[in-house]
């Protein structure tokens, strides 16, 4: 009988230990899985997994599950979660820097995009020791696209087609790009979107093209116009002591994972926006292109922002914006 306690005892044991050996990495993200973002967060825990030998069990927790896009810098930085997907904005509270992407018509191609996000850039360095400082850290870069805005009725050509209207932004400076050209901005995340268009609340949305797609927004919003006047990027953070907290090896396993992840996203960015602004001309949408004319008309209201954002950041800001713009 003793004999049959201890073996039993040692299976316990066993399997206790089996259990633990999985280390949970939850990751919040607000958009459906089915989106860009969500099915590259699929590739990264594929990757994770494998290159762990299952030490690492990732769990994603889409369409806010958890947590609101906003609520997802804070609920890192604490520790309440693992990782969070947040779109690199909500991060403007405790690094204004980070809006460098959303100064209008900076970063308007795919060449000056990527030089921004490259490893080691001053752009990429200067933001994520920025970011380090809430008590997450940035584990790699999601592309998603140019920001472009979205109407019932008719185009937003120019900015006089935005004055006295509401528009939705996903953060200040974006909001400050409204106010510039005569609108009313109005933060709403992402996940609220559709029901904001819906209902009313805002005249005009403002999002990447994928979103589009992924949120079915066809179904509120019946015009894009194609501004680019943002760079969208999404950034995969983690809590500083979850990650302090794991083996060399493991972070080297994961650091590996999230470059597999963050290349194959960036380089899928063309056919994905591609695709998106075919789902939406398939689904009813009627998509604009500006003018240069109309183009110019945009930019010239542009330059209070410029002026926020050097205001609001200083000499770090405008070393990050003259690298930028090179």
């Amino acid at each position: 009988m003793l004999k049959k306690i201890a073996v039993a005892a040692l299976g316990l044991t066993l399997v206790a230990g089996t259990a633990q050996a999985a280390d949970k990495m939850r990751i919040s993200l607000q958009l459906p899985l089915k989106s860009h973002l969500g099915q590259n967060l699929l590739v990264f825990e594929k990757e994770v997994e494998t290159r762990t030998n299952g030490a690492i069990d990732v769990e994603i927790y889409d369409s806010a599950q958890l947590y609101k896009d906003k609520e997802v810098p804070a609920a890192v930085g604490s520790g309440a979660i693992e990782a969070g997907v947040a779109s690199l904005t909500r991060y403007v509270g405790d690094a204004p820097v980070v809006d460098v992407f959303y100064m209008p018509f900076l970063l308007n191609s795919e060449a000056k995009v990527r030089a921004a996000v490259a490893e080691g850039s001053v752009v990429r360095t200067t933001i994520e020791k920025e970011v380090a400082k809430t008590g997450g850290q940035i584990l790699y870069w999601q592309a998603y696209g140019g920001a472009v805005l979205l109407s019932k009725g008719g185009p937003i050509r120019t900015p006089a087609d935005m004055k006295g209207k509401k528009a939705r932004v996903f953060g200040k400076t974006l909001g400050d790009f409204v106010t510039a050209a005569g609108g009313a901005p109005t933060l709403i995340s992402g996940s609220e979107q559709y029901l904001a268009y819906q209902r009313g609340t805002v005249d005009i949305g403002m999002t990447g093209v994928s979103g589009v797609k992924s949120r079915k927004l066809w179904e509120v919003m019946d015009t894009i116009t194609v501004t680019n006047h943002a760079d969208i990027e999404f950034v995969v953070v983690v809590n500083t002591d979850w990650w302090n907290g794991l083996s060399s090896e493991i972070q080297g396993h994961i650091r590996a994972a999230a470059n597999v992840a963050q290349e194959s996203v960036r380089d899928a960015m063309t056919q994905i926006e591609a695709d998106a602004y075919a789902a939406a001309k398939a689904n009813g949408m009627t998509v604009v292109e500006l003018t240069d004319q109309e183009l110019e008309a945009w930019k010239a209201v542009s330059q209070p922002v410029y002026d926020s954002y050097l205001q609001a950041t200083g000499d770090l800001g405008k070393t990050i914006l003259d690298a930028a713009s090179q």
